[in-house]
Parts: structure tokens; sequence; C-alpha cells
């Protein structure tokens, strides 16, 4: 069919649909970069100019999206033009009556969609919306994309796709960055973007591991390696002692792959290396990130994380010696790799065993190191070993984390012939997320009907992954099904709520709210198991097939504790203990689709779009400044901030770190992976209030930390005394 196509300068609502037009479409003439700016500025009456950043975003579309967008006559000339011409997948549409897209297309736009901010639009039309093949035009509105997320997702499931279109336009359900980008769209990358990979102590799988590194950076993925199971330093190698290079060669080798496959330069890759605390070459490894490290050694792109096991804070607390063991001798001696090894369990026989080369550091000056180079570069990421696997619902061990310390699951290793080919393909791990949003989803009449349609959406995105050019991530998502469901916004909703974070009410709200979201998960997959008579591989081994894990939820009951966070969860539904009675018995029978179902991101463009607060952390500023490309800085209000309930948005240096990991610690309960904490101090703090609250994030169950942040006071062109970001 023949197109036609023009650039959208008519100012007829249905023609720009998201903002309301201003003085019947026109113009107010003023730029709407400065109008964003002046969200920055107190008023007259000392009060923050929230219409100008509202006006800002109205102006955007009025001054350049409109006029940059491409429209059609007709729902299918539209839809012609762009299959024919490559934009969209065809496949996406034959699933579906040409009646049905209609319809749902109408439905999408029906809902009068808004952005509540100039940032959120920005941030939409530069990385999400379809553009013409040299940039230069719009072919999607907001709309658009939800329309074909959902088609893409549902595959053809016309009550699925009209399920993920309400809950996507209304904002309670936002796919993660390459689901959302990517569904439907001709020229793409994967739907997954973040990889987990262990690294064996062999030269055939470190060869795999860099060529692993390269395919999945060029796809647009962030990939983790364990490198834990490699040996040290020193280490014999064909019995020949003081041969290893150890672990910083290997780190240099992927630095640099993610270096050269930039994604058609569009941006860096992006990797991270984990390594147990109990490596010989701990030391060493975190030196790669100090400051005034040589720079044969120094690490400037790849993210450092350490596995810390108990008996390591034990042996501070005692002011014990603390020992590292050779992977290579370690492995000698149990028969597996050092990372697959409880090391807390394990510790004082490895000590006593003479076959096991050792050497020995003092833990507590590790501890003061490891708070040195989180003070000087935010790095490295911690992952509390034995925390993470006491509460690990599947038979395994989880030895390492992803790019931002959320993702929690079990692995296996490859082994491989001489020529690299694959003797045995084990399982590694992919991670496709979404999160929630808590203050559109509470204010639903149905909360577990959004989990549900969020965890069927995640599931469609992990079923239509294959990533063959690694296949032990092929095959770890095959028998997985592993999903992330997230969430963001709570410091939003608490606010607007008038609750402040971190307080008793706070705290019971996260308790009960998380406590909902697993019943709801659990039970979505268990449905999910039933409809399609498949379980994910090692389900009878798990602790859902057992019974044990649900024992928490039936032996005690679980209601609010405050009249507060009874009033908010009154229109909701609080699973009882014979709710889980029920979903324990049928889980039992049915089994589960997903091994893994929850992990809560730190949450970054996506926030934006959609109205949020970052993950479930508090927000770092009233008025957040950011650095926007060749725009400069842009401004973003903390959602439902008002000048009337700002005393309820203390930002996140304020509030202190207990209150925070206090926060974590209550969802953290309820959620069988991770969540991506970040630790906030004021520039006074010094490196033993770090290891404080390392100390007090492990005493109350946290299972990891992603980013140490301090304040830093000295902003450029801003005044204290006039400039809202500043203010404390």
């Amino acid at each position: 069919m023949g197109s036609v196509l023009a650039t959208a300068t008519d100012t007829r609502d249905d023609v720009i649909p998201h903002v309301e037009v201003h003085k019947k479409g026109q113009s107010s003439g003023m730029d709407y970069h400065a109008l964003n700016a002046m969200l920055n500025l107190y008023d007259d009456q000392g009060r923050i100019q929230f219409d100008k950043d509202r006006e800002a975003a109205r102006e955007y579309f009025l001054q350049h999206v409109n006029q940059n967008t491409v429209f059609f006559h007709d729902l299918e000339e539209r839809i012609s033009y762009l299959v024919d011409n490559e934009y969209y997948e065809p496949e996406t549409f034959e699933q579906y009556s040409m009646e049905f897209i209609g319809q749902l297309r109408d439905r999408a736009y029906s809902y009068k969609f808004r952005f509540q901010t100039f940032l959120g639009a920005f941030k939409f039309y530069t990385s999400y919306a379809l553009k013409t093949f040299d940039g230069q035009r719009y072919l999607e509105r907001f709309e658009d994309r939800v329309l074909m997320v959902a088609l893409g997702l549902a595959q053809g499931d016309e009550q699925l796709a009209t399920a993920l279109v309400d809950e996507m336009i209304t904002g309670r359900f936002q796919p993660a960055t390459p689901t959302f980008l990517n569904v439907g769209k001709r020229q793409r990358g994967e739907f997954v973007s973040c990889f987990l990979l262990r690294i064996e102590d062999n030269m055939e799988s470190i060869g795999r591991s860099i060529n692993s590194a390269l395919q999945l950076s060029k796809r647009g993925g962030g990939v983790a390696f364990n490198l834990s199971n490699v040996r040290e330093s020193g280490a014999p190698i064909k019995q020949i002692e003081n041969q290893s290079s150890g672990i910083i060669p290997i780190m240099k080798l992927l630095e640099d792959s993610f270096s050269y496959a930039n994604q058609l330069g569009a941006r860096q890759g992006a990797g991270a290396v984990y390594l147990s605390a109990h490596h010989p070459d701990i030391m060493r490894f975190l030196d790669t990130k100090r400051e005034n490290a040589d720079e044969k050694i120094r690490i400037k792109t790849l993210s450092l994380g350490v596995v810390i096991p108990d008996v390591t804070f034990n042996l501070a607390k005692k002011n014990e010696p603390m020992y590292l063991f050779s992977p290579y001798d370690v492995e000698k001696v149990y028969g597996k790799p050092f990372g697959d090894i409880s090391i807390t369990e394990h510790y004082d026989e490895m000590v006593d065993d003479p076959r096991i080369k050792k050497t020995r550091i003092d833990a507590r000056q590790f501890f003061q190191t490891l708070a040195e180079i989180q003070f000087e570069s935010g790095y490295p990421y911690i992952v509390f070993e034995d925390t993470v696997n006491k509460a690990n619902p599947i038979e395994g061990r989880i030895n390492m984390s992803n790019l931002c310390s959320e993702i929690l699951q079990v692995n296996s290793p490859s082994t491989y012939h001489a020529d690299l080919s694959y003797d045995e393909v084990g399982d590694d791990i992919s991670c496709n997320l979404g999160s929630m949003n808590i203050a559109l989803a509470m204010d639903s009449d149905d909360l577990g009907r959004t989990v549900e349609t969020a965890i069927r959406g995640l599931t469609a995105v992990s079923d239509m992954s294959s990533i063959d050019s690694v296949p032990s991530i092929r095959k770890g998502n095959s028998q997985s099904h592993a999903i992330g469901l997230g969430q963001m916004n709570l410091h939003g909703y608490l606010g607007r709520e008038r609750v402040f974070y971190g307080s008793e009410e706070g705290l019971d709200f996260t308790n009960i709210y998380f406590y909902t979201v697993v019943y709801h998960a659990i039970r979505a997959s268990m449905m999910i198991a039933r409809e399609r008579g498949e379980r994910f591989g090692g389900f009878e081994n798990s602790t859902y097939a057992s019974g044990e894990f649900f024992d928490k939820y039936t032996e005690q009951e679980w209601v609010p504790q405050t009249e507060r966070v009874r009033e908010l969860f009154a229109n909701q539904m609080i699973p009882t203990q014979d709710d889980w009675r029920q979903l324990k018995a049928d889980v039992q029978q049915y089994g589960m689709y997903n091994r893994n179902l929850q992990a809560v991101p730190p949450t970054g463009s996506i926030s934006y779009i959609n109205h949020s607060t970052s993950s479930i952390h508090p927000i770092a500023s009233k008025v957040e400044i950011r650095k926007e490309g060749k725009l400069g800085r842009v401004y973003y209000p903390a959602p439902f901030l008002t000048n009337d309930n700002i005393e309820y948005f203390q930002d996140a240096y304020e509030i202190g770190y207990e209150k925070i990991i206090d926060t974590y610690a209550a969802a953290t309960q309820h959620v069988d992976q991770g969540l991506s904490l970040t630790l906030f101090f004021k520039d006074t703090a010094t490196t033993r209030d770090i290891n404080r609250a390392q100390i007090y994030a492990w005493t109350k169950g946290i299972k990891t930390i992603y980013y140490i942040r301090l304040r830093q006071m000295a902003l450029e062109g801003t005044q204290l005394d006039q400039c809202v970001s500043c203010m404390l």
C-alpha cells in the first residue's frame, strides 16, 4: 500500500495527544529548556515552580516533537509503511486481526496519556521512540510504543495484549529499557541486556569468556563474570611454580573487549567482575580501582564486586587473621571449583589442610581497604554470600551478581574440548527486568492483577529470548525461565501519602507491600505452569516443591502493624495464612514456571518516563540535576513532590544509611533474588562510617550493596540560597 508522509505541523488534539494544547496549540514562544531551568529557582514567594516544568513539557511538544513527527492518514497505512520499510517486524502483526489492532490502538490513546515532566518526555523521544533511519523524525508516540510492546509480548494472546496496554499506559508496570526499546522493531537489540557468566580455571574457559563479552556487548548487553575460580598470580601451571599471571590480565582483556564492542559507537560496553574475599589476589583486585594505581593494573571502566562470606566478618570481629586460599589447590582437594564451595562451612578445615596453599592477611585491614576503595571510587559492590545462599530457594550455589547487584541465581560450569567446542554446556544467567510503579499500583483496584500481568509479560521476554552466540546463556534461560520483577517509586508514594521514608509506618508499608507482591508473583508463575504443563528445571529439588519456602507465611500472620498502613491497604487484598496454605498446595501440585521471580534494579531512564522515584531508595535530591548530551543541564522534580508536602521528601543523605538499610531489609525478606542497594553518605563521612554501614547491612540480612555515594557540596553555577537542587 502506498503511504503519504508529512511533518506533523497540524495542531489538532488527535495529532498531539500527549500535551494539553496550549492556547489552542500555539506555543508561548518561550524556550522549553529555559522553562525547565526555572524549576531550579524559587519564585518570589519562595516556592518551587513546578508549573514551569509542566509548561516546558508542553512547549517541547509544540516546538520540537510535533514539528518533527511523521503522521499517516490511518492505522493500516502506518503499519504497511513501517513494515514495508523494515522499521517494524511483520510477525508482530501477523498474530492479530487488523480489527483487534485498531481497537487496541484506540484503547491506548483513550487514556489520554501525558508526560508529567519535561525530562520524561525528553527521555522517551531521545531514547525510546522509533525514528526514521536518519534519526531526524519520530515515527512513534508513547502510545504507539506501548502498543507495539504489548502486541509483541502477548504473541497473539489478545487478552494479555489488552492487559499489558492497560498496565503500561497507566504507568503501573514499565518494562526495562531493552524490552521497551526493542520489542516490535526490525532493527533492534536483544530484549534482555544483563548477563552473568562463570570463568573456570582453564584457558578454554577464559578464551570463551572473552568471546562472550564481545558477543553480548555487541548486542547491547551488560555482562558480569565470576573470577573466583581462576588460580592466583604465581600459582603453578602444569606443576611448574610461579607461572600463572592471576586475574588482573583477564580483567584487562575483558575491559578492552567491552571498549571495542561499543554497540556501533552508541555507548561503551559495560562489564563487571566478581571475586571472593578469600581469593589470594583480592588485595591486588581492590588496588585496581585506587586513584593512584599504576597504569599497568589500573581498571578504569570495569565494575568490581566482592563476594564476602560470614566467616570474614566474624574474623574481623574477633580480630583474627584472615586466610586466602589457592583456587587451584582447593579444586584439586574438593573436586569442584572454589566459587562453588561454602568458605564459611569449610574455612577451618581448609586452614588446617596442608595440601592447600594459603596466605594470611589482617581481616580488619581488609575491611579498611574495602572502605577506602569505596570512598574513592564507589566500588566494589558487595555480595553477602551466606545471607544470599541461606535465602536461596533453588538447589545450587549463588557465587556472584550482575552489573547492578540485584540478580542472584544459581549457575553451573561448562567444560570444553581442545578446539573450544563444548564438552558439556553449563548454566549461565540472563536477566530480563521490568518494574512496577508502587504508587500507581496501589491506586488501582487490584494489585494482584498488575503483578500477574507483569509476570506474564516478563515471562514472554524469557520465552522469546535465545542468545545462540553464548550457548550457556541460552541453556540457562531455557531451563529456568527466570525473570526479575522490580519496584520503583517507593519514596514518591510515601511522600505523597505523608509518610516519612524509614519511619515505623514506612517500614510497615514496605513489609506488607512486598509480602503481598510475592504472593501474587508465585501464584502467577504457578498458573502459567498449570496452563502449560511445564515447570522450571530443578523444581523438584527446590524449597517450593518441598513446601519449606512457604513455612514463614503459613506459620505466622503477616498484617499491618500501624493504623496508617491499614488505611493504605483498605482497597487491596492482603493474603491470609489460608491463602498461603492454598497456594502452597497448588504449587506442590502444579509447580512453577519461573525459577526466579523478583529482583529490584536501580532503575534509571524508565523512572523518568514513568515519573517514579528510582527503585525503592530515597531521592538523591528534591530537584535532580542531570547532564543530557548537547542539551546540557536538565532539572527533574521528585515525583509527587509539592510545595505542601516537601518535608516528607528528605533526601538520601539526610535520611542516613540506617533507615535505607532498614527499608531494604523489610523488602528483602520477600524477594527471592536481590535489591540494588545504594548507600549515601554526607561529605563529612569517613571510611569508618562506611565500615559501620557494611556491618549494619550484614547484620540486618541485606544480600548485596551496590554503589557507595558521597555527597559533593560544591555545585558549579548554583547558589545555596536560591537553588532548589542544593536545598538541604
